[in-house]
């Protein structure tokens, strides 16, 4: 009897464990379908509503700090060997006009010296770089919504290094600028201000 009650156990637990590593093999193989399913498609309207949205959001924030930030404080740098507050400013701004041109060809606005604006005096002026920094914001916002749906999955080298596709140019920047923005937190705690709470919505 004790010899029958062990091995019972024994086919019991076999069973389980069958049953289990079964149910797992399960979820696995489902899984990227339903990733797939929960993830939008490009060219859909919820991925255009979800990205001008995003980004309107972006330059909404980007522009509470720069209100935060005094005008004495659009040159201040926390080390002389790293931006000022308004080069960071300047440095995501001619990244958004320089991933927004690759991505869809449309060329910056005629004039405006992309490369220098870091080095540019003109926008240690608070006024004069808000209005470039948010004009900027507008021009990818703009970009996106007329790149044509069926180019977002097009691949092609991102300034000529790297791999991404027209719409993946778009996150990119994205992630760029909030890397920059963030940045500049520091700069506004040093100068006595408190930055922008978080603006997640």
């Amino acid at each position: 009897m004790k010899n029958y009650l062990t091995g019972l156990r024994y086919v019991t637990g076999l069973l389980a464990i069958n049953m289990a590593l079964t149910l797992v093999g399960f979820a696995q193989a489902a899984q990227p379908d339903a990733a797939k399913r929960m993830r939008p498609s490009a060219g859909d309207p919820a991925t255009v509503e979800r990205m001008v949205a995003d980004w309107t959001r972006a330059k909404a924030f980007t522009k509470e700090y720069l209100d935060a930030m005094p005008a004495d404080g659009i040159t201040f740098t926390p080390s002389k060997d790293i931006r000022t507050f308004g080069q960071q400013m300047l440095h995501l701004t001619a990244a958004h006009f320089g991933f927004a041109s690759q991505a869809t060809g449309v060329n910056p606005p005629a004039g405006l010296d992309v490369r220098n604006l870091e080095k540019m005096k003109e926008y240690e002026d608070k006024a004069a770089l808000t209005k470039i920094v948010l004009d900027s914001y507008d021009f990818i916002i703009d970009a996106f919504k007329n790149l044509d749906a069926a180019k977002y999955n097009e691949k092609f080298k991102l300034f000529g290094a790297f791999d991404t596709t027209r719409l993946g140019a778009f996150e990119k920047a994205f992630e760029h600028q909030t890397h920059h923005r963030g940045q500049t937190t520091i700069y506004l705690r040093m100068k006595g201000v408190k930055p922008p709470n978080e603006k997640l919505f």
